[in-house]
């Protein structure tokens, strides 16, 4: 029961008492914290997604796609939505506008 932390040994960022081990091993757990800010080289920052769109045979562009289909029932003309789910090509990746300066309006210069 309980969390899903992580059970790796010497992966604690902060000195002292932790998941690091005993806290008379300083050396070891100075290695584990320059280890841990080493890996954060990317930029935090997303310029591109895969697209949740579809084409369809026409050309046209849109989530689902969907045709009216006439169903008889009990002598009576019905019309149904059938969703349409063959024959579509999705979009793709989809490239982002670029995050706006948060210094840019709130900074001001000295």
């Amino acid at each position: 029961m309980g969390g899903s932390g992580s059970k790796v040994k010497g992966a604690w960022p902060f000195p002292g008492s932790g998941a690091g081990g005993d806290s008379g091993s300083e050396g070891q757990e100075d290695h584990s914290v320059a280890r841990l800010k080493g890996t954060r080289k990317a930029t935090p920052f997303i310029f591109t997604r895969r697209s949740s769109l579809y084409y369809d045979e026409d050309g046209d562009l849109a989530h689902e796609f969907y045709e009216e289909t006439v169903v008889t029932k009990n002598g009576r003309k019905r019309s149904k939505l059938k969703r349409i789910q063959k024959n579509l090509i999705p979009q793709g990746i989809v490239k982002l506008n670029h995050p706006p300066d948060p210094c840019r309006f709130s900074c001001h210069p000295l």
